[in-house]
This record gives C-alpha cells, sequence and structure tokens, in this order.
C-alpha cells in the first residue's frame, strides 16, 4: 500500500506518498481500506518532531479516518467485511489501509457520505469525552470554547447548544466569529480586539464560565481562572500558547474550581477512561443527534492526499473547520 512518509522532521515539504508495507490485523483489530483521513493540529505537530505517536501506535500520521472493513482479526464481533465505518485512531490514517481496533470503530452516520465522516472520530471524541463525560454540560451551563473556528470548535458549539448550553466562543476574526455565530453560538468575542475575561463577564452578568474547554494551556492559564464561574472546571486539551504557567491557587480556591489537562490519543484502549468507553457513549448518544442532523461536521476543504503538504498549511492558515484528505 501508499502512505504519507516523513523523509525528516520540518516544513509540510517533508511528507511524501511512498510504498509500506501492508497493515496486519492484530486480535480485536480490522483493516479499513481508507477512503478519507482528516488533518488535526496533533500531525502538524508530529510531523515538526514535537508529538511523538504513543508506544506501538504507527508512525505514519493520521488520527482519524473513514472507510470501509476489508479484514477482521482474530476475536472482532459486530462487524462484517464491508461496513462502512469512521475510526479513531492513534495514528496510520495518512494511508491507504490502517488496522483499527474493533472497539474504536463507528457507524458512518446515514445522513454523511464516506469522505465528510472522516472529519468526526477525533474531534467528536475530543468535545464529548471532556464537556459531557467529564464536564458534565447541561442546560443552563455557560460554555466557553477557545478556538471557536476550529473544527474542535466548530463541533463544541453544535453540542453545546444540543445540552441547552450558553456557548461563548473566542476566535481571531470577523468571519470565524460570524461563522460561529451561523451553528448557534451566543457569545461572540474576538481575542485580538477584546479582553475574554471582561467580555464573558458583561455578557452573562458577571457569571463566568462553568466549563472552559482551551486549547491554548499556559498562554491563558490566569486569565482562564479568572473567567471561571463559582465551582467552574477548566478542561486543557492543548498548548498552542506554551507548556509552563503560573497557576494562582488562592484564585482556583476562591472559585472552588477544578483544573483538568486531558488528552485523547494516549488513553489505553480498553478499561477505565478508555478510547472504547468514549466511543460506545458517543456512538449512543451522540450519533442520533448527527443523524438527524443536529450536529454535523464543519469540512473547509478536502484535497488529495498527494496534496497533503497543502492541507498543512490550510490547516495552520485560516481554515474553519475540517481540512479532508481524499485517500480513495
Amino acid at each position: 500500500m501508499h502512505a504519507i512518509t516523513l523523509t525528516e522532521f520540518g516544513t509540510p515539504d517533508v511528507m511524501q506518498w511512498t510504498e509500506v508495507p501492508d497493515p496486519r490485523p492484530a486480535r480485536g483489530q480490522v483493516i479499513v481500506d481508507v477512503a478519507a483521513t482528516a488533518v488535526n493540529r496533533a500531525d502538524l505537530m508530529q510531523r515538526q518532531g514535537f508529538y511523538p505517536p504513543p508506544p506501538g501506535a504507527s508512525e505514519t500520521l493520521g488520527l482519524e479516518c473513514s472507510g470501509i472493513i476489508s479484514e477482521l482479526g482474530e476475536g472482532v464481533h459486530g462487524w462484517n467485511v464491508g461496513d462502512r465505518v469512521c475510526a479513531l485512531l492513534a495514528g496510520g490514517g495518512y494511508a491507504e489501509q490502517v488496522a483499527v481496533p474493533s472497539a474504536q470503530l463507528f457507524p458512518v452516520p446515514g445522513v454523511l457520505d464516506l469522505h465528510a465522516a472522516a472529519a468526526l472520530p477525533e474531534v467528536a471524541s475530543t468535545v464529548w469525552s471532556n464537556l459531557v463525560m467529564y464536564g458534565g454540560m447541561r442546560s443552563g451551563h455557560v460554555v466557553l470554547i477557545h478556538g471557536g473556528g476550529s473544527g474542535i470548535g466548530t463541533h463544541a458549539i453544535q453540542v453545546g447548544k444540543a445540552f441547552g448550553a450558553t456557548v461563548a466562543v473566542t476566535a481571531g476574526s470577523k468571519a470565524k466569529l460570524d461563522f460561529c455565530a451561523s451553528l448557534g453560538a451566543d457569545i461572540l468575542i474576538d481575542y485580538k480586539e477584546q479582553d475574554f475575561v471582561e467580555a464573558l463577564r458583561g455578557e452573562t452578568d458577571g457569571h463566568g464560565a462553568d466549563l472552559i474547554l482551551d486549547n491554548m494551556g499556559a498562554k491563558y492559564l490566569e486569565r482562564n481562572v479568572n473567567a471561571l464561574a463559582m465551582d467552574g472546571t477548566l478542561i486543557t486539551i492543548g498548548m498552542q500558547g506554551g507548556v509552563k504557567g503560573e497557576l494562582n491557587f488562592s484564585a482556583l480556591l476562591a472559585k472552588r474550581g477544578t483544573l483538568h489537562a486531558a488528552g485523547l490519543r494516549g488513553r489505553p484502549e480498553t478499561g477505565r477512561s478508555s478510547k472504547a468507553d468514549i466511543v460506545a457513549d458517543m456512538t449512543r448518544r451522540l450519533w442520533p443527534m448527527i443523524e438527524e442532523g443536529v450536529v454535523t461536521p464543519i469540512i473547509h476543504a478536502e484535497l488529495p492526499i498527494t496534496e497533503a503538504a497543502e492541507a498543512h498549511r490550510l490547516l495552520d492558515a485560516d481554515a474553519i473547520g475540517k481540512v479532508i484528505l481524499r485517500v480513495q
């Protein structure tokens, strides 16, 4: 088969579409013939040498895909050759085939075509596991989503509104904020022109955010704590603003606040807080929302896998939502 390989760590141009050995399914795995994959910021970091895959995972980029099951490993039940699926991966999506634990498969929602389904697994799992399963998001909550125009942001807005939350977003352009508004975002904050703490307090009569989904890390740590409501929870899922920050415990204690940091890629396949648990809960509770059209993937562009370098540049520029790479 063919896959994207790296000649070295560096710019998008280090990626090449080359021939590599075919994957074989281990026990409990299936082989998926990949129709499409999607670009995530983690791919950009791995390409630059900053985010190695977990032990035992494929070195090939790609944290999600859609496609057709072509082979079943031993011990796989509930799936058949020919099933249309999308999958949450620890790596390997930028390829013609990938081996996937069967517990990390989703059926392709009937309302979506096979390529569009590639935009779902990573962002949906990140949002669902953090805001819903951990954060307990519910009607009446004020939820602040940083990076509202991103793939995670555009998905989180829709899920938040489906749960009856008041959704606040930050973004760095009018175009992105306008798009967030079209998805139902209630409070729009231009982080380049406004202090998001003051803006959020002003729009919520001083209440602040019950939940904050943060992709910035160190840069926003102090202000995120200040933006929390009483008994609020700050959930950090990214480090675009740095890895080391200073935490004022007095401010956190005064809010009776919770600071939670969570990754997805390195979670165990099974067991407590596993990918299997997340996938099962999403299939049961989120997938009906997608089938009903309440939540849908937002796709900025679709490119052939041979243009992976351009796709990385798009995501790193002004993409709104997801960038898809077609394999077939």
